[in-house]
């Protein structure tokens, strides 16, 4: 009757010492967050400059019917080849279309290949790699040489192969790039969780008997979230940059959908008489990378353990 109750007791403390355990893990991270942000916001300009433009063009991917009258399929071919003017700040294509306007739509298309791919490369990379450097064993050699196969094709070459197999579209662009990105993402996170898999937390939970899937998904994971805001916000500006390539080359969305790939594709032809076709999408890219990079690097500088500073 004893020995009952003592052992009713002991199984009512082991899930209160494991939420200790995972308080304890997370404590300084949650008390320090708010803080190193605004030091980044002190101490680096440029990444805040970089969010008020990567905010800029999600309102303007949102908003992008209200703030141009135009059509972005709709053509009027009596203002062919208009040069930029009041009617049309950055002038009109080939079939009469405003850029303005498929510039807008078009940054629809970049921001969410950008965004979903590195998402879905994110939560398959994580899952793989958490897994491959928890389990150990066959289980690590497994996803690792899958990985190093899949960095050791050059992502663009895998790309092309992939959509001209699957074929161009939208949902194909998405499934082609979380292919190409996910091993990148594996082998870093992969790295973080041999280091956590060793700290005292940890082995206090293994010792208190908490199951191996709870302590990925509790301990390994939730200490993973730093390494993995950076890895997503990195993914992005590659993911757009893939995209534009693929589009450019005929092998990404297809028309009549806007796409800043496809935008500067029908340009080049006319890179002498009309240069503004293939400008100005050229320097959407160019900004919207330079914005997802730069942001990126001071995220990384305040949310990196290795790099903290104080």
């Amino acid at each position: 009757m004893f020995q009952g109750k003592h052992s009713d007791s002991r199984i009512q403390k082991i899930p209160d010492a494991e939420q200790d355990i995972r308080l304890l893990s997370q404590l300084g991270e949650e008390q320090t967050l708010g803080k190193k942000l605004g030091r980044m916001a002190k101490e680096n300009p440029l990444a805040v400059i970089s969010a008020a433009v990567i905010l800029v063009l999600i309102l303007g991917a949102v908003f992008a019917p209200v703030l141009t009258p135009y059509s972005y399929t709709g053509m009027d071919l009596r203002n062919r080849l208009a040069a930029p003017s009041a009617a049309h700040l950055f002038g009109t294509d080939e079939g009469g279309r405003d850029i303005l306007t498929r510039l807008l739509y078009g940054s629809r298309i970049s921001l969410l290949t950008g965004v979903v791919p590195a998402l879905l490369s994110l939560v398959l990379g994580t899952a793989l790699g958490i897994l491959s450097g928890f389990a150990g064993g066959k289980t690590d050699s497994l996803i690792m040489r899958l990985a190093d196969i899949m960095l050791a094709i050059p992502s663009m070459l895998l790309a092309m192969v992939i959509m001209y197999t699957l074929g161009g579209g939208l949902g194909n662009v998405f499934l082609t790039l979380t292919l190409v990105n996910w091993a990148g993402v594996a082998r870093i996170i992969r790295s973080e969780t041999l280091k956590l898999k060793n700290t005292e937390y940890v082995e206090a939970a293994r010792v208190i008997g908490v199951s191996k899937s709870r302590i990925m998904l509790r301990h390994i994971l939730p200490n993973c979230v730093p390494t993995m805001i950076v890895l997503f916000t990195l993914n992005i500006p590659s993911s757009i940059l893939t995209e534009s390539s693929l589009s450019f080359l005929g092998l990404g969305v297809q028309a009549p959908d806007a796409s800043w790939g496809l935008m500067i594709n029908a340009g080049r032809q006319y890179l002498y008489t009309a240069p503004w076709l293939c400008f100005v999408p050229g320097i959407a890219i160019m900004v919207t990378v330079l914005a997802f990079n730069f942001l990126g690097d001071g995220l990384r500088d305040v949310l990196d353990p290795h790099q903290n500073r104080e």
